[in-house]
């Protein structure tokens, strides 16, 4: 008899310790199934391609540098405009802008840039025809020419990042923030009208970099739109201020007008 429960008693201790190792396997699994659910991923699961590391630009480089743009206008292209009929017209755009920056970090660097625009046309010819909403005859306008000129100063942050280590192609973010003023003439004939222009924009032209040789770089940006101010003021051909305009907004889309294709050369750059 005495031998029975002893044999109960050892049978039960095992059974207690192999529940206890049971409960503190099932604690343990049960954390690690809670640290995996609150990750992402798993540390060992992911990938870090170190793309940030990839340098583009060092820090210590100065940067002199030019973009520029031309586009124009013709009658074929004005085409898409429904109301207007017997076009004529012939509309150019030059933009120069030359700058410097400086690199006070690896991939980033801030600078200042200046610039001159130009904008010249001339409608020859067009009718406005309104169709059935309003009544009355078609309107004419005949022999306006335009000439615009601006010049422009800016600062402006870009960051850099490398899509290859060795440095070769970029992706170029850039932050800017631009004043411009000039002045438009409008004439047809002996009628004249002259207005005088300002604006203040914070732009954002992303774009790309690649270095056609080991210290230059061919870079294309392109606006994107952002905040704007602008000021127009009229006056006659006897410089009596006839009227002002004042607008401001939030505008974001792809402006292929504004696409920029620059030079420039890295300078005093010993890492490369």
């Amino acid at each position: 008899m005495r031998k029975y429960i002893i044999l109960l008693f050892a049978a039960a201790l095992s059974l207690t310790a192999v529940g206890a190792q049971a409960a503190e396997t099932l604690s343990i699994a049960q954390d690690s199934v809670v640290e995996q659910k609150g990750r992402f991923l798993p540390q060992r699961q992911r990938i870090d391609r170190n793309i940030d590391r990839n340098k583009f630009v060092y820090k210590g480089e100065y940067m002199l540098g030019l973009t520029a743009s031309y586009g124009s206008l013709s009658s074929q292209d004005a085409d898409i405009m429904l109301l207007l009929d017997n076009i004529n017209l012939s509309l150019s755009q030059a933009t120069v802008k030359p700058f410097f920056a400086y690199s006070y970090r690896d991939n980033l660097a801030a600078g200042i840039r200046f610039g001159y625009e130009l904008i010249d046309g001339n409608l020859g010819n067009a009718d406005v025809n309104l169709g059935l909403i309003a009544d009355m005859d078609n309107i004419g306008i005949s022999d306006v020419s335009l000439r615009n000129e601006n010049f422009m100063w800016s600062v402006f942050h870009r960051n850099y990042i490398g899509l290859d280590r060795r440095g070769i192609v970029g992706v170029i973010m850039e932050a800017e923030l631009l004043f411009k003023s000039g002045s438009t003439t409008m004439w047809s004939g002996d009628t004249r009208s002259d207005s005088r222009n300002f604006a203040a924009r914070l732009n954002f032209n992303p774009g790309l970099g690649v270095y056609v040789f080991p210290q230059v770089c061919l870079t294309v940006t392109v606006g994107v739109g952002g905040l704007y101010y602008n000021n127009i003021r009229q006056f006659d051909i006897a410089g009596q201020e006839l009227g002002r305009r004042d607008r401001a907004g939030l505008s974001f889309k792809l402006n292929l007008a504004d696409i920029q294709i620059g030079l420039v050369a890295h300078l005093w750059n010993k890492k490369r």
